[in-house]
């Protein structure tokens, strides 16, 4: 079988140094539309060295990010990469990321649950520096046609969307040339820049990457309800429902369930607000 669970979840943990300075932190906030209009003050603090801070969400790209790769050519993981979806993010954070870092990222595979036609990878990375941890980042990988075996389903909940209207909503063009920016900080898969790879994987353009969305709705969140402050958000998390095109525009709708939570629903404007993130949630301080 090509996943074999118990081999996969027990094998050692990987380890590699990563860093990072502040052109890194600057390309990706430019790769999530950062930056417009580019004098705008608070625009700039995504942007201009001098006054930068970092989205948490850089977490996934940091030092060129080795969670999934590592995680998918763990022992006991043997697949087919046609067959990987990338199906969930969550980040929690540990303390505000430095704008120049340096650490230690650890990857395994913390779980794999039987769906019966697909497994579900729970790829697990976990980065600390000199001073303690960073920031634990779960990537839920799809696999079609693994499942089966009888083992753990693992968890299926769904976030029940609030029965008012939202809190906020704020709407986030994305450039026609945008996941070709976003793809300089690491992401190099041929479906999102090459059309005829796209059509091979069924669509009939490049799509924006699942990660590309899941940063500017943090940056929406951040920016509309959090004053700016990049330094309250605790944990993020999400389900990827659907695709995003380059020239579309995201929909993203917020509400504040208590005083330390925001949960969101992010679609496709200009789609019949098809789904693009879905269970989607904000921790803060």
């Amino acid at each position: 079988m090509p996943i074999d669970a118990a081999k996969a979840v027990a094998a050692e943990p990987r380890s590699a140094e990563i860093a990072w300075d502040h052109k890194d932190v600057q390309l990706y906030h430019l790769g999530l539309g950062a930056g417009v209009p580019a004098t705008d003050p608070d625009e700039l603090r995504y942007t201009l060295e001098s006054r930068l801070h970092v989205l948490p969400s850089f977490a996934t790209v940091a030092g060129a990010g080795m969670g999934v790769v590592g995680g998918l050519s763990a022992p006991g993981i043997d697949i087919d990469l046609a067959a990987v979806l990338h199906g969930g993010q969550s980040i929690t954070l540990h303390r505000p990321l430095p704008v120049n870092g340096r650490a230690v990222s650890t990857s395994r595979v913390a779980a794999v649950h039987d769906k019966g036609k697909a497994a579900v990878l729970v790829l697990r990375s976990e980065a600390a520096d000199a001073d303690g941890p960073l920031w634990t980042s779960d990537a839920q990988i799809f696999v079609r046609g693994e499942g089966g075996w009888g083992g753990d389903r693992g968890p299926s909940e769904r976030l029940e969307v609030p029965e008012r209207a939202p809190d906020a909503t704020a709407e986030r063009p994305i450039r026609e040339e945008q996941a070709l920016l976003y793809r300089l900080s690491g992401d190099w898969n041929p479906l999102h820049a090459d059309p005829e790879f796209a059509k091979l994987a069924g669509f009939d353009r490049p799509i924006l990457h699942g990660l590309c969305s899941y940063g500017m709705t943090l940056k929406a969140v951040v920016d509309t309800l959090l004053d700016g402050d990049v330094t309250r958000v605790r944990g993020y998390r999400t389900r990827f429902a659907g695709v995003v095109f380059p020239g579309e525009t995201l929909r993203i709708r917020m509400w504040r369930t208590d005083e330390h939570t925001v949960q969101l629903t992010v679609t496709a404007a200009e789609r019949d607000d098809a789904p693009v993130l879905a269970d989607t949630v904000v921790e803060h301080s």
